[in-house]
């Protein structure tokens, strides 16, 4: 079964994060984002001020990584992504530029934010949502579409094929 939170990292525009676990499903509709941080005690953050909030692996403890709690090293990607999905680059309201694959759905002109894949899957992130309003410029890069499929030729009808060499009758 599914927890019904899930490990966060919130970093604000204020170069300030803080970590807990947020509801699988948060309310961005809702006015703040409500956590429940490390020590028990719960956070309301106006959505104003939060940047993004990373999905993790591993919540850091307090006293390691203050810079980068995320471990977030790579915000763009080095090659083409492989994953289906839409490439999109945005550049965030205090100019941050960050690169993400989010699913080709309504999600992406409907909500309140946008779900992304970050670049390294391998880090200790593993989705970011980013507020509307924290986003300032936002570029489709590519549409990376799922595999090839061969159709099946069910829609046309059946040709015979023509012969190289047709046989002629035989004149006596």
């Amino acid at each position: 079964m599914a927890s019904q939170r899930k490990a966060v990292i919130v970093r604000k525009f204020s170069r300030d994060w803080c970590a807990g676990y947020a509801r699988a499903s948060f309310g961005q509709d809702e006015a703040e984002l409500e956590i429940l941080d490390l020590a028990g005690k719960v956070l309301r953050i106006a959505w104003d001020q939060v940047k993004w909030v990373c999905y993790v692996r591993d919540l850091p403890p307090q006293s390691n990584d203050q810079a980068n709690p995320e471990r977030l090293l790579h915000k763009r990607f080095a090659t083409r992504p492989r994953t289906a999905g839409l490439w999109l680059r945005m550049t965030l309201s205090d100019g941050e530029e960050l690169e993400g694959i989010a699913a080709n759905d309504r999600s992406l002109v409907e909500g309140a934010g946008l779900l992304l894949t970050p670049p390294d899957t391998r880090s200790n992130t593993q989705r970011i949502y980013v507020p509307r309003q924290a986003i300032q410029k936002l570029e489709v890069v590519s549409l990376i579409g799922a595999g090839a499929r061969k159709r099946t030729g069910a829609g046309r009808p059946a040709t015979e094929q023509p012969e190289l060499f047709p046989s002629e009758p035989e004149t006596p």
